[in-house]
């Protein structure tokens, strides 16, 4: 989820219901701390408790001094990523590519466990492709290695976000381990949460694509796994609230003209959602603007006008 769950749109996530919000993928090259991406990545400044700073990397030295820098600026947790099946973090034999090299798994695992005195946890998928799903050994390597808590995304690194999700395996990796597993892959609705949970044993879920433009989505899935309430969507003030305060939060914490675009594909996904269709005129005025106040202002008249429609519609 890099470039998507950044510190805007976790905050947002958070007062939506979300438990637990976690960084986007933060380098551990030393080189890379300064540039203007890791700089925005490594903000933490008032982010919600517990924070939690996720790595990645393929040099066990460099992940356990990248461990200790995020403790020492702020994170309480830092979790590892070997799930992402991304080529341009792939191709460095980091994310996901590193599931083929069990010994260099366990190497990076220890070392970061060793390094900080706060919980470690690890994100992986259900191994490299279909014939060679090491899951479950990945998963005894890192209870080993001391590692706490596992999230399991279930495909493999070649299958990216393609074909049906391996609950089978999240079972199966839940099984051989005594520490908490996190099920994660094509979790949209509460029914699917409570679902997946009941099958696979898991003890909690992650969401990921499937909040993009509907954040009440942790909320809804919370009330119904705690007593089976299906809440509605927001209200129409609420969901344009929520929509408005994020973009300007993403003009604020960027600045002006990296905000202006970093704003445009979360616009997308919240009017995927919206009950009206945007149209072309509107959206394209909307996207092709440098400026955040005119982005901001003609998104609020589009809101606010289908909004109007509706309720002389209903009158």
């Amino acid at each position: 989820m890099a470039g998507v769950t950044d510190k805007p749109y976790r905050r947002v996530c958070r007062e939506h219901g979300a438990a637990l919000v976690v960084s986007e993928m933060v380098t551990s090259r030393v080189d890379l701390r300064q540039s203007t991406k890791t700089r925005f990545r490594s903000d933490l400044a008032g982010e919600p408790e517990p924070v939690v700073v996720q790595i990645v990397g393929t040099d066990p030295a460099m992940l356990a001094a990248a461990a200790q820098y995020n403790v020492q600026n702020g994170a309480q947790i830092i979790d590892i990523n070997m799930g992402c099946p991304a080529k341009k973090v792939c191709k460095k034999a980091a994310g996901s590519a590193l599931l083929e090299n069990e010994p260099l798994v366990e190497k990076i695992l220890r070392a970061t466990v060793a390094a900080v005195d706060v919980p470690v946890t690890l994100k992986i998928r259900t191994g490299s492709d279909p014939q060679n799903r090491n899951g479950p050994t990945i998963a005894r390597i890192a209870e080993d290695s001391g590692v706490q808590s596992l999230t399991v995304h279930g495909r493999t690194r070649r299958c990216k976000f393609v074909g049906a999700v391996e609950y089978d395996t999240i079972a199966e990796i839940k099984q051989a381990i005594s520490i908490p597993v996190v099920a994660n892959g094509d979790i949209d609705s509460p029914q699917a949460a409570r679902d997946v949970l009941n099958y696979t044993a898991a003890d909690a879920v992650m969401i990921g694509r499937a909040a993009q433009g509907r954040p009440w989505l942790f909320g809804q899935i919370a009330a119904f796994l705690a007593n089976g309430e299906l809440v509605a969507m927001p209200d129409r003030a609420t969901h344009q609230a929520t929509i408005l305060n994020h973009i300007a939060a993403i003009h604020d914490f960027y600045g002006a003209s990296l905000g202006v675009r970093l704003a445009r594909k979360h616009i997308k996904w919240y009017l995927q959602h919206w009950p009206e269709p945007i149209c072309d005129p509107t959206r394209a005025a909307i996207n092709q603007t440098e400026q955040c106040q005119l982005q901001h202002q003609l998104l609020s008249e589009f809101l606010s006008h289908t909004g109007a429609a509706r309720t002389a519609l209903a009158a």
